[in-house]
Protein backbone atom coordinates (compact mmCIF):
# COMPACT_ATOMS: atom_id res chain seq x y z
CA UNK A 1 0.00 0.00 0.00
CA UNK A 2 0.99 3.14 -0.97
CA UNK A 3 2.06 6.31 2.06
CA UNK A 4 -0.90 8.96 1.95
CA UNK A 5 0.70 12.14 0.03
CA UNK A 6 2.24 14.33 2.74
CA UNK A 7 4.55 16.91 1.07
CA UNK A 8 4.38 17.93 -2.74
CA UNK A 9 7.53 19.04 -4.88
CA UNK A 10 7.49 21.14 -8.43
CA UNK A 11 9.97 19.04 -11.06
CA UNK A 12 10.52 19.62 -14.45
CA UNK A 13 8.13 17.85 -16.48
CA UNK A 14 9.56 15.02 -18.25
CA UNK A 15 8.08 13.24 -21.66
CA UNK A 16 7.00 9.87 -19.39
CA UNK A 17 5.09 12.05 -16.65
CA UNK A 18 3.52 14.39 -20.16
CA UNK A 19 2.35 11.21 -21.27
CA UNK A 20 0.87 9.94 -17.93
CA UNK A 21 -1.10 12.96 -17.57
CA UNK A 22 -2.90 12.79 -21.08
CA UNK A 23 -3.95 8.89 -19.85
CA UNK A 24 -5.97 10.96 -16.83
CA UNK A 25 -9.61 10.27 -17.18
CA UNK A 26 -11.77 12.61 -14.46
CA UNK A 27 -15.35 11.94 -13.88
CA UNK A 28 -18.15 14.09 -15.17
CA UNK A 29 -18.24 17.09 -15.08
CA UNK A 30 -14.64 17.20 -14.59
CA UNK A 31 -14.17 15.32 -17.48
CA UNK A 32 -13.63 18.78 -19.56
CA UNK A 33 -10.10 19.18 -17.98
CA UNK A 34 -8.79 16.01 -20.50
CA UNK A 35 -6.08 16.33 -22.30
CA UNK A 36 -5.32 14.64 -26.13
CA UNK A 37 -3.87 11.47 -26.43
CA UNK A 38 -0.40 12.25 -25.54
CA UNK A 39 0.91 11.31 -29.56
CA UNK A 40 -1.35 13.32 -31.10
CA UNK A 41 -0.10 16.16 -28.41
CA UNK A 42 3.48 15.37 -29.78
CA UNK A 43 2.47 15.36 -33.67
CA UNK A 44 0.42 18.89 -32.92
CA UNK A 45 3.10 20.17 -31.06
CA UNK A 46 0.44 21.80 -28.32
CA UNK A 47 0.93 22.11 -24.82
CA UNK A 48 3.41 20.52 -23.15
CA UNK A 49 3.96 18.11 -26.29
CA UNK A 50 6.24 20.60 -27.46
CA UNK A 51 9.69 20.05 -25.65
CA UNK A 52 10.38 23.93 -25.48
CA UNK A 53 6.89 24.68 -24.22
CA UNK A 54 6.89 21.67 -21.79
CA UNK A 55 10.29 22.75 -20.75
CA UNK A 56 9.29 26.32 -20.53
CA UNK A 57 5.92 26.58 -18.91
CA UNK A 58 5.21 23.48 -17.82
CA UNK A 59 6.54 20.83 -14.47
CA UNK A 60 5.24 18.19 -12.78
CA UNK A 61 4.45 17.92 -9.06
CA UNK A 62 5.76 14.79 -7.33
CA UNK A 63 4.96 13.29 -3.85
CA UNK A 64 8.05 12.58 -0.73
CA UNK A 65 8.31 9.54 -2.77
CA UNK A 66 9.02 10.96 -6.26
CA UNK A 67 5.38 9.74 -7.55
CA UNK A 68 3.30 11.58 -10.22
CA UNK A 69 0.54 13.24 -8.41
CA UNK A 70 -0.22 16.71 -10.74
CA UNK A 71 1.20 19.09 -12.71
CA UNK A 72 1.37 22.82 -13.39
CA UNK A 73 1.93 25.47 -16.40
CA UNK A 74 3.39 28.90 -15.28
CA UNK A 75 1.72 30.98 -18.04
CA UNK A 76 3.74 34.48 -18.60
CA UNK A 77 0.83 37.49 -19.36
CA UNK A 78 2.11 41.25 -18.53
CA UNK A 79 2.92 41.62 -14.67
CA UNK A 80 1.13 38.26 -13.82
CA UNK A 81 1.80 34.63 -13.82
CA UNK A 82 -0.90 32.53 -14.42
CA UNK A 83 -1.46 28.89 -13.66
CA UNK A 84 -2.84 25.99 -15.04
CA UNK A 85 -2.97 23.13 -12.99
CA UNK A 86 -4.39 19.68 -12.66
CA UNK A 87 -4.43 16.58 -9.77
CA UNK A 88 -4.27 13.13 -10.61
CA UNK A 89 -7.98 12.25 -10.88
CA UNK A 90 -8.04 9.65 -8.25
CA UNK A 91 -6.44 12.19 -5.52
CA UNK A 92 -8.96 14.50 -6.44
CA UNK A 93 -11.34 15.27 -3.29
CA UNK A 94 -9.31 13.49 -0.71
CA UNK A 95 -8.07 17.11 0.84
CA UNK A 96 -4.39 17.54 -1.49
CA UNK A 97 -5.50 20.92 -3.04
CA UNK A 98 -4.07 22.63 -0.19
CA UNK A 99 -0.82 21.31 0.15
CA UNK A 100 -0.55 20.55 -3.63
CA UNK A 101 -1.57 24.77 -4.39
CA UNK A 102 0.88 25.78 -1.90
CA UNK A 103 3.92 24.00 -3.77
CA UNK A 104 2.94 25.01 -7.19
CA UNK A 105 2.80 28.83 -5.60
CA UNK A 106 6.12 28.78 -4.16
CA UNK A 107 7.23 27.45 -7.40
CA UNK A 108 5.43 30.81 -9.13
CA UNK A 109 6.86 33.14 -6.83
CA UNK A 110 10.76 31.33 -7.26
CA UNK A 111 10.24 31.65 -10.97
CA UNK A 112 9.15 35.28 -10.89
CA UNK A 113 8.74 37.42 -7.76
CA UNK A 114 7.68 40.35 -8.58
CA UNK A 115 4.87 38.94 -10.82
CA UNK A 116 0.93 38.33 -9.61
CA UNK A 117 0.08 35.16 -9.37
CA UNK A 118 -3.53 34.34 -10.31
CA UNK A 119 -5.61 31.35 -11.76
CA UNK A 120 -8.91 31.02 -13.69
CA UNK A 121 -11.26 28.37 -12.28
CA UNK A 122 -14.96 27.67 -13.52
CA UNK A 123 -17.38 29.13 -10.92
CA UNK A 124 -19.42 25.78 -10.63
CA UNK A 125 -15.78 24.13 -9.51
CA UNK A 126 -16.32 24.57 -5.66
CA UNK A 127 -14.52 21.72 -5.04
CA UNK A 128 -11.43 23.14 -6.39
CA UNK A 129 -12.44 27.06 -5.49
CA UNK A 130 -12.30 26.12 -1.74
CA UNK A 131 -8.80 24.53 -2.21
CA UNK A 132 -7.46 27.53 -4.21
CA UNK A 133 -8.96 29.51 -0.95
CA UNK A 134 -7.17 27.73 1.63
CA UNK A 135 -4.06 28.03 -0.22
CA UNK A 136 -4.34 32.00 -0.36
CA UNK A 137 -6.57 32.99 -3.59
CA UNK A 138 -9.56 34.88 -3.58
CA UNK A 139 -12.04 35.87 -6.28
CA UNK A 140 -11.08 39.04 -8.33
CA UNK A 141 -13.01 38.63 -10.54
CA UNK A 142 -15.68 36.90 -12.59
CA UNK A 143 -16.42 36.91 -16.20
CA UNK A 144 -17.92 34.73 -19.60
CA UNK A 145 -15.11 33.07 -21.66
CA UNK A 146 -15.39 31.22 -24.50
CA UNK A 147 -14.87 27.43 -24.27
CA UNK A 148 -14.91 24.19 -26.69
CA UNK A 149 -18.31 23.87 -25.42
CA UNK A 150 -19.55 27.26 -25.61
CA UNK A 151 -19.81 30.56 -23.64
CA UNK A 152 -18.92 29.61 -19.68
CA UNK A 153 -18.51 31.57 -16.39
CA UNK A 154 -14.93 31.78 -14.81
CA UNK A 155 -14.09 33.76 -11.25
CA UNK A 156 -10.02 34.78 -12.03
CA UNK A 157 -8.32 34.54 -8.45
CA UNK A 158 -5.71 35.82 -7.43
CA UNK A 159 -3.03 34.59 -4.73
CA UNK A 160 -2.60 36.71 -1.56
CA UNK A 161 1.14 36.29 -0.35
CA UNK A 162 0.88 35.45 3.52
Amino acid sequence: MKDPVKECYVVPMEEDHASAVCSWQYEDPYNIYGWLPWEQMVLLSVEFGDPELRAQQYASVVDQNGDLIGFAQFFPIEGVTRLGVGLRPELCGQGLGQIFMEAIVREALRRAPERIVDLEVLTWNTRAIRAYEKAGFVIADTYEKRTPEGMKQFHCMVYHRK
